[in-house]
This record gives C-alpha cells, structure tokens and sequence, in this order.
C-alpha cells in the first residue's frame, strides 16, 4: 500500500501549457505557491506570458511548437521528476481547499489519479453551474498518456481513477475577439472528429452534434434554464451566448464539410 509522509506536495509537479496567456498565467501560478517544482510547456508566447512566468522562481519553461494539446502534455510528461503530476490549463485556478485535501490525500496502488469538478467563471465571477465536465487533473506520471479527441485532449490513466472534493475554477480572462478565433479552429477540428468517427462510438452530445440542426437551440434552452444559468444575471447569459455560438459555429463546419464533400 502506497502511503505519502508530510511533504506529500513535494511529490507533485504542475504541468501548465500556454500560449499568451498573461492574462491567466499569473492568478493560476500564485495558487501554486506550494510547488517545488512547476513545468510550464509554452509554445513560443508573443506577449507578457514568460515575463509573467518568470515572476516564479519555482516555474521552469520548456518550449515546443504546437502541433497538439496531447504533443505539448506529452513532451511536459517527459520533464517532470515526480511520481504525480498536476495537469492544468492556464486559466485553471485552484480553490482555497485544494491545496489541503492534496496534502491529506492517501492513495493506494491501485489509484492511479484523481478527477475535479469545476466551476465556470466569467471575468472571475463564478457561476452556479455550466457544460464544462470533471477531468482527470493528478495522477500518477508513469500511467498516464494523453490523446488528441476533437479539438482537446484526455488523458489516459492506467488504474483506478478517483474524485476530489474540491473545485478548480475555470476563469478565462483572455479578450473575446481571441475566444472567437480560437473557437473557428476547434470546431474546424471537432468537425473533422465527428464526421471521422461511427456514429456508435461518439457519446450523446457528440451524436447529437453531428444531427446538426438541433444542438445550437438545445444548448441555448439547456444551459439558460436547465441549468439555471438565468439566475446568474449578465454572467449567466454570457455564458449560455458563448455556448450556443460554438455550437453554431460547429454546425456551420459539419455543413461546410458535407457540402465540400459533395462537390
């Protein structure tokens, strides 16, 4: 049985990707204080995300051209020297409590890694609920492998995976014309993974995004009232406008494909 002494956050390394993200990078590396080490895979930033990095001492940067979300996790696996690694976004914040149920965490062999729930902020305003689903964040270096599905990633984990109590925030403060691009690549590359893949093996939502026509309004209807996110003033309907703008973004390149496919 695997037990961890005191220092257990000593036995942890965050992986952090970015790619001029100064406007995230600096609030999600002062919640990480306590690493010892942290690995930060940059894929040759252009604005404020090094000067901002090297605010850190504990932050080491190692840079790589971007090809995939799975290439750059992958290419950071190879740099970490601890047996458990924090995988995160730049725009990733740990909650308050995170930190403490880290450092009382007490697996056995056969946990292999840990998921967290998430909650969805709007320039930092936290909502009461959002699409965004649990990921596995800690787990173990040398069981873990990242894929490439659709436009993100996962990783795979070889052994039990288990659920955190507390959250991570998810607070993207980059400029909305940045959203914007960055939302044509990602459908341009989910359309590619819908069309590509049986029909069988996608999940619900994905079948439900290949149909086209209907995940823009059930997106729209879902997050508004489903999820309550009318409750949330201004914030909430930010949110249900961004996820049914990418849902109409994607519908226009399943079109497009389909059209160029039969010309």
């Amino acid at each position: 049985m695997g037990i961890w002494i005191a220092h257990v956050l000593n036995d942890i390394t965050p992986l952090v990707l970015t790619f001029n993200e100064a406007p995230n990078i600096g609030r999600t590396l002062e919640k990480l204080a306590w690493a010892k080490d942290i690995v930060v895979v940059d894929s040759f930033s252009t604005d404020e995300t090094l000067r901002l990095v090297k605010t850190h001492p504990q932050a080491r940067v190692v840079q790589r051209q971007f090809d995939s979300f799975a290439g750059q996790c992958n290419f950071g696996l190879q740099e970490v020297r601890t047996e458990w690694v924090l995988s995160l976004d730049a725009d990733y914040i740990l909650g308050d409590g995170l930190k403490d149920e880290l450092a009382r965490l007490r697996p056995t062999d056969d946990v292999a890694g840990y998921r967290a729930k998430f909650r969805y902020c709007i320039h930092g305003r936290p909502l009461r609920d959002s699409l965004y689903p649990p990921r596995t964040v800690l787990y173990r270096r040398n069981r873990g492998c990242y894929h490439d599905e659709g436009h993100g990633h996962r990783v795979r984990v070889e052994g039990t995976v288990l659920t955190l109590a507390e959250v991570i925030f998810h607070d993207d403060r980059k400029p909305l014309d940045r959203w914007f691009s960055e939302q044509l690549r990602y459908a341009d590359r989910e359309a590619q993974h819908l069309l590509n893949t049986p029909v069988g093996q996608l999940s619900r939502p994905d079948q439900l995004r290949r149909r086209i026509i209907f995940a823009p309004a059930c997106v729209f209807v879902f997050t508004l009232l489903g999820r309550g996110l009318i409750l949330d003033g201004l914030p909430g309907w930010y949110y249900v406008f961004q996820r049914t703008v990418a849902e109409l973004i994607l519908s226009l390149k399943l079109i497009e494909r389909k059209l160029k496919g039969n010309e």
